[in-house]
């Protein structure tokens, strides 16, 4: 199951058989979403400039904008990603495991390392770095804390819980 894919100069998006995309979403151009990724309702996803990629079972939840910029920065989003719901993500590389916060900004060549996590409402300006397992917080967004191995392991059980989710939609649909 998939919702609105566009092509933008001959180039459609490639979505593994085992995505999701929701029928509301709109997935333009160079865009490609690896095995059990997931793209919610309202969701647009435009690879028209450079491409995005979303890796395996990475979630993308509703209303979030996914953007890129003119040949210089694409937007990598690693594996086992999540991105709360009304994100702005533009330009920059999520790592695996990446945790992004509902309403949050992750603006041109910022980066979140692996385990790394922004929170809701967070602002990470252009370039900045969040480390491996490190919480941010704030507008614009500041070292909170390094978290713990096991407050990290609570936030990795989201990933596995939209994969499922997203069966269960597209059994539904």
């Amino acid at each position: 199951m998939s919702g609105p894919l566009f092509p933008f100069k001959g180039r459609w998006p490639a979505i593994h058989e085992r995505a999701f995309v929701a029928p509301s979403a709109s997935v333009i151009g160079d865009v490609t979403l690896e095995e059990d990724a997931s793209v919610w309702y309202g969701c647009v996803l435009r690879g028209d400039t450079n491409f995005i990629r979303i890796g395996a079972r990475s979630n993308v939840q509703d209303g979030t904008i996914i953007h890129v910029n003119a040949g210089t920065m694409p937007a990598v989003i690693g594996a086992d990603v999540t991105i709360g719901h009304a994100c702005i993500i533009h330009a920059c590389t999520l790592k695996d495991r990446a945790f992004v916060g509902m309403g949050a900004t992750v603006l041109d060549k910022a980066v979140i390392e692996e385990g790394g996590m922004l929170g809701a409402g967070g602002l990470l300006a252009p370039g900045k770095v969040i480390g491996p397992n490190e919480l941010w917080l704030g507008a614009p967004a500041r070292l909170a804390r390094v978290m713990s191995a096991e407050e990290r392991a609570g936030w990795d059980k989201t990933a596995p819980h939209y994969v499922e989710l997203a069966r269960e939609h597209r059994a539904s649909l």
